[in-house]
């Protein structure tokens, strides 16, 4: 929920590369480890409206989408893709993972 807490380690490194300006890239659940850290970001976990509220209420914005679909926060350089938030075919899951790998690749420029 919005007032989970997460490791001390974890939110020092998501804070010090978007400091750099440096791609996040994150998949299933994680998104809500990457606004939980930053207070901020364009996320998917897919369309879980529980878990949507916990990220808007930590500061972030969840975008639905499918499970072949990416969410792309181009000014906090934020890629997600909803993976196994979503009940789908093995196949449907990496072809969404494939396309959050690309566009953080493309960020990092």
């Amino acid at each position: 929920g919005a007032g989970c807490s997460i490791d001390p380690e974890v939110e020092r490194v998501l804070k010090e590369f978007n400091g750099a300006d440096k791609p996040i890239g994150a998949i299933c659940i994680a998104p809500t480890v990457v606004v939980r850290a930053l207070g901020k970001g364009i996320v998917t976990i897919g369309s879980d409206a529980d878990t949507a509220s916990a990220i808007e209420a930590m500061g972030g914005h969840h975008m639905n989408c499918a499970v072949t679909e990416i969410a792309v926060d181009p000014e906090n350089k934020i890629v997600t893709a909803p993976a196994y938030m979503c009940d789908a075919s093995l196949a449907d899951i990496a072809a969404g993972i494939e396309k959050a790998v690309t566009a953080t690749v493309e960020l990092a420029g």
